[in-house]
């Protein structure tokens, strides 16, 4: 069941851009530019095995719990290439791999 978004999306859309408030976010100058990474990291599909108890803990938080898990994954991964003074291997994507987000 897909879930209803919760979003004014009449309002967002009715609101012109000098309207929009950017106090709070920087100027995108190109230093920015050039230390900015782009992309989302691919997604591989595999199988793990995990203790049911853990598993049935992550599970009982709700939608997500996989998301959760990997964002853990990378916490730990990026602590521990940091104490080595290292730098994560990327995967290269292929062309024309990205999703667009429908509004719901």
């Amino acid at each position: 069941m897909k879930r209803k978004s919760r979003t004014n999306w009449a309002l967002v859309d009715a609101t012109k851009d000098e309207d929009i408030d950017y106090t709070d976010s920087p100027e995108l100058d190109e230093e920015w530019f050039e230390k900015a990474v782009w992309g989302i990291p691919t997604k591989e599909i595999m199988t793990i095995r995990i203790d049911y108890d853990v598993l049935t803990w992550y599970k009982s938080s709700g939608p997500g719990y996989q998301t959760r898990i990997n964002a853990l994954l990378r916490a730990y991964m990026e602590a521990q290439l940091k104490k080595k003074g290292t730098v994560p291997a990327k995967k290269k994507r292929s062309q024309g791999t990205t999703k667009s987000r429908k509004r719901a």
